[in-house]
């Protein structure tokens, strides 16, 4: 292979570096000194050449070797690195001077052939890098067959588009190679990046991939809107390519960009929601050297919080799931991810008190993640009393742990089913909301609670259900054409729950703002434009009728809740009415009475009288069994 022999040749970089370096201060030097006398090789030039370079060779490679000019590949070279090699000519050049001045007394020496010394050695050290890195970047030969390379057209000449750019031209083993850039930004249009044309604005994606044979395109605007990425997403179809972006600003925590980070475009971009801010002190305050327990740390919304968590250096991860295949899923993922960081693997049921009570007294949390709860809704009409045992006992029992074990802060994950339910999860939810915000009211631990709406691509949410649906030819099925529902993606959700928990003070409700509701049939067809197909051609849309427990809408706030904002712009808090104590503790202890039972009537009724705007929907399987119950007792 022909590079193969210079790369050898660079298994031995320091000798060599070192070499070329002198060889350029010995090359400075005698330029100068020819300039200066107008290059008659005289022999006035010579003895002083013969008297000035011991001492320049020394006081520049001795500089050179502090400021690192030795280490590095020149093939990256940068601005940064500009700078360095002027910092590092400037001190040298100084030096030298210094050394003559102290020396010679400046006798003899013409002050110009030092200014020039300086300057041809910086001009020489920095050239030299820059060329070796066009080289390499253009001419170096190639580690693939050139016929194999993929053509892609950048969408977005800023930031992210450039630093992509500029890695295909330095990484000569990816098998890419970009034709230019497209950007709706006038100013930037016939401009030229990296050596890189702008073509265009997007509306011109379709020609100049027909034009530069594009095999595929990457969207590098990390900061685009739903609506912005699918205007690019459909000029992208109308070209018969495929699409990539990056991740959105919120998830380029450092501000890298890469090759690496490219993803299928989702339908989280296209929904596009605004890049959240974090006050991550508050978040690294109540986090940092704690020992962090996270309940369900295995489901959708407990796995991220484990991973946000994580990035704050907690002493101690706990996970605390009753799955064990999603235990160990996230597990392993942390472990590879964060190696340092203590975790520890908890199988356990939170409905089992001396296993929770053992679990807290053994690791003595400070910080406590309640994400642990049973959420599909049809599913749990037919279930209600374990919905109950796990939604309510559940939470009272961790609750209650906390108390007791004295945790700092407590951290309940709810839902916007909770408001105004019509479902069994959505009235035990509501209920667990009370029973937390009753034991805030006399605990020392700072109990608070984060209700949020559906997060997309969650475990048997919809999006999953939609995809498998369009890979198996469809038709896609729609409860409703009008039913609409919060979204928020994983990440966004599990950030404002930590967010939220840095604010708590004890017995709040947090609402998240959701942003505007979303209608399910939008969401589908946009799903199936997506994955490359047409709706109602390509992939029918059939409507089944709402499932048992499902509403048309759903609400983040109850009639007699008022909402305060925070001070921060995606969080406000809830204000609900106090509840009797006495009375909800009598209540619960009848309902989880009936649930161990099995008596699934009085399961029901006790939920009414713990949450009376619970009203279990006419299709429901609760409202059958109510029915039922009410028909029996007349009889």
């Amino acid at each position: 292979m022909p590079g193969s022999s210079i790369d050898r040749l660079l298994e031995r970089r320091l000798p060599l570096n070192i070499a070329l370096n002198a060889a350029i201060v010995v090359l400075s030097l005698l330029l100068a000194l020819l300039v200066r006398n107008e290059f008659v090789f005289s022999e006035f030039v010579v003895q002083l050449f013969y008297r000035l370079l011991p001492a320049v060779i020394v006081i520049k490679l001795l500089v050179f070797w502090y400021y690192g000019l030795f280490r590095g590949w020149w093939r990256y070279v940068c601005i940064d690195d500009l700078i360095v090699i002027l910092k590092a000519n400037l001190l040298s050049s100084a030096a030298v001077v210094v050394y003559v001045a102290f020396v010679y007394r400046l006798e003899s020496i013409p002050r110009s052939v030092l200014l020039l010394d300086g300057l041809f050695c910086f001009l020489l050290v920095s050239g030299l890098r820059f060329f070796i890195r066009v080289w390499r970047e253009n001419y170096y030969p190639m580690r693939f067959d050139r016929s194999d390379k993929v053509n892609i057209l950048i969408v977005g000449a800023g930031h992210a588009g450039q630093m992509i750019a500029r890695e295909l031209r330095q990484n000569r083993k990816l098998k890419f190679e970009a034709v230019g850039f497209v950007d709706d930004d006038r100013r930037k249009k016939h401009q030229k990046f990296h050596g890189l044309s702008v073509f265009g604005g997007c509306e011109d994606i379709p020609a100049i991939c027909r034009k530069k044979l594009v095999k595929e395109v990457v969207i590098a605007i990390p900061s685009l809107t739903g609506k912005q990425m699918s205007r690019i997403v459909q000029f992208c179809h109308r070209a018969d390519v495929p699409f990539k972006t990056l991740p959105g600003v919120g998830a380029l925590l450092d501000g890298s960009v890469s090759v690496r980070l490219l993803k299928d475009v989702s339908l989280e971009d296209l929904l596009g929601r605004a890049p959240i801010r974090l006050d991550s002190q508050a978040i690294s305050d109540y986090l940092k050297g704690k020992r962090v327990l996270v309940t369900g740390a295995g489901g959708s919304i407990g796995s991220e919080l484990c991973r946000q968590i994580a990035r704050y250096s907690p002493a101690k991860l706990i996970l605390f799931e009753n799955a064990e295949t999603a235990l160990f899923s996230i597990e392993q993922e942390l472990l590879d991810r964060w190696p340092d960081l203590s975790i520890f693997p908890i199988v356990g049921d939170i409905r089992y008190r001396a296993r929770v009570e053992a679990i807290f007294g053994e690791f003595m949390p400070q910080v406590v993640f309640h994400a642990a709860a049973y959420k599909h809704v049809p599913m749990m009409e037919f279930n209600p009393a374990e919905a109950v045992n796990n939604n309510l006992r559940g939470t009272q029992i961790v609750a209650q742990a906390a108390d007791v074990f004295n945790v700092e802060r407590f951290v309940m994950v709810s839902t916007d089913k909770a408001v105004n339910p019509s479902s069994v999860m959505g009235a035990s939810k509501r209920a667990a909301e009370k029973v937390v915000q009753a034991l805030a009211r006399q605990s020392r631990t700072r109990f608070v609670t984060v209700r949020f709406g559906n997060v997309l691509g969650s475990n048997g949410s919809v999006i999953p259900t939609f995809k498998e649906q369009i890979r198996s030819g469809g038709p896609v099925t729609v409860t409703h054409k009008d039913i609409t529902r919060f979204f928020m993606t994983i990440p966004e959700a599990s950030q404002l729950v930590l967010q939220a928990g840095s604010m708590g003070q004890g017995g709040e409700i947090f609402l998240l703002d959701m942003g505007a509701p979303v209608k399910i049939l939008h969401l589908a067809e946009e799903l199936i434009r997506l994955m490359g197909k047409i709706p109602y051609q390509d992939i029918q849309i059939e409507f089944t009728g709402l499932r048992p427990g499902e509403k048309l809408y759903e609400e983040l706030l109850l009639a007699e809740e008022e909402v305060k904002p925070t001070n921060h712009e995606k969080i406000c808090v809830a204000s609900s009415a106090v509840e009797n104590e006495k009375e909800l503790h009598q209540l619960v202890e009848s309902l989880l009475s009936a649930a161990r039972s099995l008596d699934l009537a009085a399961v029901l009724s006790r939920l009414r009288e713990i949450v009376p705007e619970y009203h279990p929907a006419e299709h429901s399987s609760a409202e059958k069994i109510l029915k039922v119950s009410r028909r029996l007792n007349t009889d």
